[in-house]
């Protein structure tokens, strides 16, 4: 028996991706050139203009919060 936590790392399939910073939806390849973070255990993606604004704070490691 393994006593390890199931953490799923699932890819979205087909369904739409929305950034948690402006709204934008991502169809597609477009999801390419967006980037995630993984916050109290939630995924929250970003769109690449959200993404560029805020790179020093991503680098970082800072929560989505504080920019």
């Amino acid at each position: 028996m393994d006593s390890r936590a199931d953490h799923s790392t699932e890819e979205p399939g087909d369904e739409s991706v929305v950034c948690s910073r402006c709204g934008a939806v991502a169809e597609g390849v477009q999801r390419i050139t967006w980037t995630f973070s993984v916050e109290d255990g939630v995924r929250r993606y970003f769109c690449d203009d959200c993404a560029r604004a805020n790179i020093r704070s991503i680098e970082g490691r800072l929560d989505s919060s504080w920019w």
